[in-house]
């Protein structure tokens, strides 16, 4: 191991003299800024040539944000905590040689107290700070509070699962004495802090995997060897969830409540048998988090393009008939549904709304959560709503032709119906309703327009780049060379704002069905999707690719990530 190598005075070849090395020593001492930081401002190098032009003077070997995803990580030599504070990491090569890289290389104090506390011998590496924090959010996912109780893991015992999840902290994490418990608490309180809208925890052949799902994709965060565990993490999650812990042949739907920072969040929990044990997921209803996206919320809130706010907005306005909006979970529909009624809710007609279930309280508004174990269906429920004097009416989902036909006649007879159904486009809404035997003629009279929409991940503000995609992928993408000759492409590099991916946040994008005459004849005719398509078109449907795309040429988002959500 070695200190700080001293800087000589001839090495007035470089960029970065021992002058301003005094310079930059003498303002940190002055503020809370770091000498580096200070240094490379006063250098105005770009990042990678400041780093390289630094290690070439103190004489370390240098890494680039690849050149450290190519390195194995050893939290094992510098824990993940101590890593954050110092900005620095323990890496092993090839070799397995261990490079302890640190960003601040004039900080003697924490020089001093990495060669007192790493065991193992070691050699210095420089990387930029950024770089730094970027690997330790990416790697933050597996390595958060679930971090602290991996050691616990190989000597768990049998859980004790009587009580209820109650405040989650750090705090009382680390002070629970049952592994099971306490994995369950950190798992949930790790996904709440990565922002995520669900939680998979899957029984595999040898143990148990648990993932998020952060910004619509599924992250793998750990897997811990052994199915018992697997077993008594999923009976564990059913005791709070008030399940049954010996039915395990048949799938179980329920719910419990966790408090951090003093607010509530729900969680609904589905339990299903697989070949291996049974596998749970956690939807996370963090209604204080969709409050603060609620409050004064409005459609351009959403990311929507204008053609497509205005359409909404319209339709919203209507004095009758049906809107629909169409996509899979988690899409996005009941975000754009609470935007619409919020915009039309002026006290002066009767709102009333039946979900499953109620995410958030619209001020003003009647809001009726479905509870089919004491027979409140949505078919039960919107019956009770026509005899109490709505306006407007919010059927949460059509999942049945029962809801289907009262919900077209709800239309038909003065009022103005928000729903969704679950269909891949607009065209597809169409085939669903036919096939629930609701009448073709009833439904296009009812029926004012639909909206199809996903949601797109959008490039991180804080690391965003330029890019330049592979041939292949611009080809991949139904796109020409020429096409894309003018486009300035960009991407995210991945940073601690965004964990490591490059993407942080999501914008809407929509496909729309505005309903003329020509569209009515076409589908109370049952003429095949194609010529509805085309008229559509005519019409001026844009698609969800064409949506997509735009976000791509805008510099919002990237080709791969259209790719993934829309079809080319």
């Amino acid at each position: 191991m070695s200190t700080l190598v001293a800087v000589k005075d001839n090495a007035k070849h470089s960029v970065i003299t021992p002058q301003l090395i005094r310079d930059a020593r003498a303002k940190a001492a002055q503020t809370h800024r770091s000498a580096t930081e200070i240094l490379e401002s006063l250098v105005g190098l770009e990042s990678p040539e400041f780093v390289a032009a630094l290690g070439e003077l103190l004489h370390y070997p240098t890494f680039s944000a690849d050149g450290l995803n190519e390195l194995t990580q050893s939290f094992d030599a510098l824990s993940f905590p101590k890593s954050s504070e110092l900005a620095c990491l323990a890496l092993r090569n090839e070799n397995d040689d261990l490079i302890v890289i640190m960003s601040d290389p004039f900080n003697l104090e924490v020089q001093t107290w990495l060669e007192q506390h790493i065991q193992s011998d070691f050699s210095w590496g420089l990387a930029h700070r950024s770089d730094i924090e970027a690997y330790l959010a990416h790697h933050e996912r597996s390595l958060n509070a679930m971090d602290s109780m991996q050691q616990d893991v190989s000597e768990r015992s049998t859980a004790d699962y009587d009580g209820t999840v109650e405040e989650l902290s750090f705090k009382t994490i680390n002070e629970e004495t049952s592994v099971v418990v306490k994995l369950v608490q950190s798992t949930v309180y790790d996904a709440l802090k990565a922002e995520a809208s669900d939680i998979h925890l899957e029984t595999s052949p040898t143990g148990l995997v648990i993932k998020y799902r952060i910004d619509g994709v599924l992250v793998t965060t750990c897997a811990l060897e052994g199915l018992e565990l697997a077993e008594q993490v999923i009976s564990r999650i059913k005791v709070i969830s008030g399940l049954d812990i010996t039915e395990r042949r048949t799938p179980q739907d329920g719910r419990f409540k966790v408090s951090v920072q003093r607010h509530e969040v729900d969680l609904r929990v589905s339990i299903m048998p697989s070949v291996f044990g049974e596998c749970a997921v956690l939807r996370v209803l963090d209604k204080r988090a969709l409050s603060d996206q609620m409050k004064g919320l409005r459609l351009d809130h959403l990311g929507f393009d204008e053609k497509s706010m205005l359409f909404i907005r319209r339709l919203s306005r209507e004095p009758y008939g049906m809107i629909l909006v169409t996509g899979p979970t988690g899409s996005g529909k009941t975000s754009t549904l609470y935007a619409a009624l919020t915009e039309v809710n002026h006290g002066t007609d009767k709102i009333i709304t039946i979900e499953d279930p109620v995410e958030y309280q619209l001020p003003g508004v009647l809001q009726i959560p479905v509870n089919e174990k004491k027979g409140l269906t949505f078919e039960r429920g919107l019956r009770s709503i026509l005899r109490h004097d709505p306006d407007k009416i919010m059927v949460g989902e059509i999942r049945d032709p029962e809801t289907a036909q009262i919900a077209v006649q709800s239309a038909l007879t003065g009022h103005l119906v928000f729903t969704t159904v679950h269909a891949n486009n607009v065209f597809d809404v169409l085939g669903r309703f036919v096939h629930m035997g609701v009448d073709p003629y009833s439904f296009v009279s009812a029926l004012n327009g639909v909206v199809a929409q996903r949601l797109v991940r959008v490039i991180c503000k804080e690391c965003i780049t330029d890019d330049t995609p592979e041939e292949s992928l611009i080809l991949e993408s139904g796109l020409t060379l020429e096409e894309v000759r003018h486009v300035h492409f960009r991407r995210g590099s991945g940073c601690r704002h965004c964990r490591g991916t490059g993407f942080k946040g999501r914008k809407a994008i929509a496909e729309i069905l505005n309903l003329n005459d020509e569209l009515r004849e076409l589908i109370v005719g049952k003429q095949p999707v194609r010529l509805i398509r085309e008229a559509a078109r005519r019409n001026g449907t844009r698609l969800l690719r064409e949506g997509a795309l735009d976000l791509v040429f805008q510099g919002e988002s990237t080709l791969e990530e259209a790719n993934r959500v829309t079809f080319n």
